[in-house]
């Protein structure tokens, strides 16, 4: 891989979370001109199975032969890295990575290496219900030595409102309802939250969340901007100090 590598972005996992990620790509890399940006493809299958669903058994049709098509086609389109905007996607990230050609981001453990690195002993996870029950933070987390704490089932079941009926149908989000589920989360002993969801990331955007919440697309794009040979800039001064945890060879 280059110095400077195409990186190509698997998103469509929402949509909305996919263009929010090339907008952060574009707007925290320091850049004078066009040139200093970094090249990057988008790929924005929308029509791709819900992960949350066919993890649950909620449906018989797996998302993972048409995410690895999506891959394949970014790296003949020149891609060298890729990256995937979805926590719930990352289910299938072992699979993925096998079928690809080139290395892929790990949303996941780049934002445990960045709690973990940051003095985090404990963290509570915001997040779809697919990522919840997949276990697939908990596993990272328990390696990395943190504490991992997930909402009541009441509450996961408020999360999981705000992400499916009001940020993917593109309405106003609860926020109230929101932040009293992550009061009762630090009430338990969390230190940090993990929005693990990146339709989470898209009501951080709005709702101007504060340092208590970790946001897991924002520790992506810093990830991919180091990454792929560029300089961030404007991240909050922990993010600023994180380098990302190597790739698979």
């Amino acid at each position: 891989m280059n110095a400077n590598p195409i990186l190509g972005i698997l998103g469509g996992l929402g949509p909305m979370s996919g263009v929010y990620f090339c907008e952060l790509l574009t707007e925290h890399t320091r850049a004078e001109r066009d040139s200093d940006h970094l090249d990057f493809l988008l790929s924005s299958r929308a029509t791709t199975p819900d992960r949350t669903d066919f993890i649950l058994g909620r449906s018989p049709q797996s998302p993972l032969p048409v995410m690895i098509d999506e891959v394949k086609r970014l790296i003949r389109g020149g891609a060298e890295l890729i990256a995937i905007p979805c926590n719930t996607a990352h289910y299938f990230y072992e699979s993925m990575q096998a079928a690809s050609a080139v290395p892929m981001i790990n949303i996941i453990e780049q934002t445990v290496a960045f709690c973990q690195r940051e003095g985090i002993g404990t963290v509570g996870m915001l997040a779809t219900e697919g990522t919840i029950l997949s276990g697939a933070y908990e596993e990272v987390c328990r390696k990395a030595g943190l504490t991992y704490l997930t909402p009541t089932e009441e509450d996961q079941a408020i999360v999981s409102h705000i992400i499916y009926d009001e940020i993917k149908k593109g309405q106003p989000a609860d926020t109230d309802a929101f932040l009293a589920v992550c009061d009762r989360l630090l009430a338990r002993g969390c230190e940090r939250l993990i929005l693990g969801c990146t339709e989470l990331s898209l009501l951080k955007k709005e709702a101007s969340l504060d340092e208590r919440f970790v946001d897991s697309l924002e520790v992506l794009a810093c990830a991919s901007i180091r990454l792929c040979g560029k300089e961030p800039v404007g991240f909050d001064d922990a993010l600023m100090r994180f380098c990302p945890v190597g790739l698979p060879s």
